[in-house]
């Protein structure tokens, strides 16, 4: 018996236990973004240029870490079992959070921001164990329902971020953080099962590596982890400069950093409106419809961004493409599960998660570049002919190969 069908009757404990664990992991991350400035000045930079130069290192040093680490944690979950490398991120991740408490300067930050990403990754661990426990015809809901949780956690990180600190102090927020994370690691310990048996599950990598099977759906592998790339290079494009953005829009200068923040809430929120439905009618209508859909889609939406006059207009749209974009991600991970072998499903996955997160640091960095050359309004239209070149491209891969035969659990 695989392991798929082992862990058949603990997937949905499973995949209770996950959601939680990233919804909590990741309100602990993004909570520091409200006042992550305020801490690098507490640190002693003083000059305005370089706490917003620093502010964005620390910011993203923790998703170039996790992208670097990401397909080695796979690896790792694929010879060792799944449950190990949640237990490991969580409680690495606890005591990194806490320890950025203590930080003397603001190299210790950036430092200990890079290491949070480097050993954490809970919530890139629950992908790869959802998507390696969960019955083929339940994939697109179950990683749509998780990740529903972690968006539910970026959005809540912010808010908690903004008024926790009046209560127990910038240093002490780092602490609840600490706290929080702990708790999910003890209730992964506790309530997570699964039937790794070591010797079938865990010894087959070095023969099967390169397995046919594997070898000859390579084309739709990149091309999905293309489209991941992108699909947080998109939602990340606009947000260093959002801020910018809303002050063009007549928004008065101590009501901007409100006003951006309701503005990004409502990308997030849109996407935990529909997350888990767009993976479950990617169970039924097929994930690479799914996935051209919500591309063309998303394109569209980026476009009338570019055009606004009031902020809530912009608002509005970003909830919009927030709904949109939240199909792509779970259709995306549902294919590139059923795309290759068993044995090797946590070292794909990885390269999944690090794909995400390159996209992460390089959204920023292209936004920041065409927003200062070529203007701000250019940065939309850029990113929705990027969205809609993906499309096409998927469109392209799905004509060629689809007709590939879905690799099961059981090859």
């Amino acid at each position: 018996m695989n392991y798929a069908d082992r862990n058949r009757l603990y997937w949905r404990r499973n995949l209770a236990v996950c959601v939680f664990g990233s919804f909590t992991t990741l309100v602990s991350l993004s909570m520091l973004l409200p006042f992550l400035p305020l801490y690098v000045q507490q640190l002693g930079v003083t000059n305005q240029a370089d706490v917003v130069q620093w502010s964005a290192v620390a910011f993203g040093a923790t998703f170039f870490g996790t992208a670097m680490t990401a397909p080695l944690w796979g690896r790792l979950a694929d010879r060792f079992g799944r449950k190990p490398m949640l237990v490991r991120a969580a409680i690495g991740m606890a005591i990194v959070m806490s320890l950025i408490g203590l930080a003397r300067d603001v190299t210790d930050l950036v430092v200990l921001r890079l290491i949070a990403g480097l050993i954490g990754g809970y919530a890139s661990a629950s992908i790869v164990m959802i998507g390696s426990q969960v019955p083929k015809e339940k994939a697109g809901w179950a990683l749509g329902v998780l990740s529903t949780g972690a968006l539910s956690g970026n959005l809540i990180g912010p808010l908690v971020g903004g008024f926790l600190p009046q209560w127990v102090g910038i240093r002490g927020t780092f602490f609840v953080g600490g706290a929080m994370i702990a708790l999910a690691a003890i209730t992964t310990i506790v309530l997570i099962r699964e039937d790794f048996n070591r010797q079938s599950d865990g010894s087959r990598r070095t023969d099967n590596a390169q397995a046919p099977a594997d070898r000859s759906r390579w084309p739709v592998i990149g091309a999905l982890l293309l489209t991941a790339m992108m699909v947080l290079l998109a939602n990340m494009s606009i947000e260093p400069i959002i801020t910018v953005y809303i002050g063009h829009l007549g928004v008065a200068f101590d009501e901007q950093a409100r006003i951006a923040g309701v503005v990004m809430a409502c990308s997030a929120l849109g996407s935990i409106l529909t997350a888990a439905k767009l993976g479950a009618l990617a169970d039924r209508v097929g994930s690479w419809n799914v996935i051209i859909g919500c591309l063309l889609v998303t394109g569209l939406v980026m476009i009338p961004q570019a055009y606004v006059t009031q902020w809530w207009q912009l608002a509005v749209l970003r909830g919009l493409m927030g709904m949109s974009i939240a199909g792509l991600l779970p259709a995306i991970a549902k294919l590139i599960r059923h795309s290759v072998q068993e044995h090797n499903t946590g070292k794909i996955l990885g390269y999944l998660q690090s794909a995400q997160f390159s996209g992460q640091v390089i959204g920023p960095l292209i936004g920041g570049q065409i927003g200062a050359h070529f203007g701000l309004h250019q940065v939309f239209l850029v990113t929705g002919a990027l969205l809609a070149l993906c499309a096409a491209a998927n469109g392209w891969v799905k004509s060629r190969f689809h007709a590939m035969p879905v690799v099961t659990a059981g090859q």
